[in-house]
């Protein structure tokens, strides 16, 4: 006869069934779709943040479908990620579900392209922070680290000197938190002038957003000064708070 369960066991049974559920991972979605210009970096990009994940605790799925982004499988996800992306990635119906995601508190990191992204979409532009509008040839600049409190920036020097293809901006939207600007006198084709940011956050409409203009170059993901810069990105995105510093 088979025996019946005790109340004890059965504590155990649903102790055991609580601890799975809420120790579930967060999950983040990283959206690689171009209807434009395809970035090479870009696997190596997804291979960095597969790697970030699995090192600091957090799931990572990978797509250029934008029909999963819906509603119901949206809510999956603590941090929607959009690596390169270029040109037009939504129909109506994709771009009400992202809006609500993030209306909900959800979490976007932009990297590089992702500024070169859906330029009929002027809700978009204010999420991301600016786009796209032009670059020079690739080449050594110095960025200036504006605030070295935030998750991304906090582990950088005050000058950060690197190689990259570095963005000139249009449509910048004035009320994110510049992170990170470049000297336009440190290299050729800067088009911003005095002021030109190239990383920054700000919460949006109920989320939070993070976007780096940096990224375009294979060897920049392999860089541990950039890879931790995108992880700080991708925390804040997630909602995660910095540490405060002992006194």
């Amino acid at each position: 006869m088979a025996k019946k369960l005790t109340a004890f066991t059965l504590l155990i049974f649903v102790f055991a069934a609580f601890s799975f559920c809420t120790s579930a991972k967060p999950r983040v979605l990283v959206m690689t779709k171009t209807a434009g210009f395809y970035h090479a970096s870009i696997p190596k990009g997804v291979e960095a943040i597969q790697k970030l994940g699995a090192e600091n605790g957090f799931d990572v799925d990978v797509t250029k479908d934008s029909s999963l982004f819906t509603d119901q499988n949206l809510k999956k996800y603590a941090a929607i990620i959009f690596l390169s992306t270029t040109g037009t990635l939504f129909n109506d119906d994709q771009k009400a579900a992202v809006q609500k995601y993030i209306r909900g508190g959800g979490g976007f990191v932009g990297i590089h392209a992702a500024a070169d992204t859906e330029y009929g979409w002027p809700w978009y532009n204010k999420l991301v922070g600016a786009w796209f509008a032009s670059h020079p040839k690739q080449q050594v600049a110095q960025l200036v680290v504006k605030d070295r409190k935030h998750l991304s920036t906090q582990h950088l020097p005050g000058i950060w000197e690197r190689k990259d293809e570095w963005y000139n901006f249009k449509n910048i939207n004035p009320d994110v938190k510049t992170l990170i600007t470049i000297d336009e006198k440190s290299y050729e084709g800067g088009k911003n002038g005095d002021f030109h940011p190239m990383a920054w956050c700000h919460n949006f409409e109920g989320g939070r957003a993070f976007y780096t203009g940096l990224g375009h170059t294979d060897e920049s993901f392999s860089e541990p000064l950039f890879l931790k810069h995108v992880l700080g990105g991708i925390q804040y995105a997630m909602g995660i708070k910095p540490k405060a510093t002992k006194k």
